[in-house]
């Protein structure tokens, strides 16, 4: 008996069992932006971008230091709290200007206001389907 997988279905059988589970993971971290008060968050779909190797991106601003890193840390404790997850990799912390939360499938960015003008993400990613909160 000869078994014959194609590489397509397995993506395609893996991407529709994530698909579910990505978007809880997204709102997750789209909650915890929301309970510190971040600014202009935007959810951005990348699961129907050719070459995106994340579902989602979800994006936020602080005006602070202070408020940049307390985004971060609630972000972290929603998910952790909902979900039992904590980031694969975090990048930014020491300087709290552009924060990193990577949970694989989906990748939270949490920016100061004047970094995120600055590197205009959501312009690099203009295929995705974006709603604003």
């Amino acid at each position: 008996m000869q078994i014959k997988t194609d590489i397509r279905e397995i993506s395609n059988m893996s991407n529709s069992h994530n698909n579910g589970a990505s978007e809880i993971l997204a709102n997750t971290v789209l909650e915890g932006m929301q309970d510190k008060k971040g600014i202009n968050i935007k959810l951005l779909d990348l699961r129907h971008v050719s070459n995106s190797v994340v579902d989602y991106f979800v994006i936020c601003s602080g005006n602070t230091d202070t408020q940049v890193k307390a985004l971060m840390e609630s972000v972290e404790e929603e998910v952790e709290k909902k979900l039992g997850e904590s980031p694969w990799m975090r990048e930014g912390i020491t300087n709290c200007e552009w924060i990193i939360l990577d949970y694989v499938d989906v990748v939270a960015h949490i920016f100061k206001k004047n970094k995120r003008d600055y590197y205009g993400i959501e312009e690099l990613w203009g295929d995705a389907k974006i709603t604003s909160y």
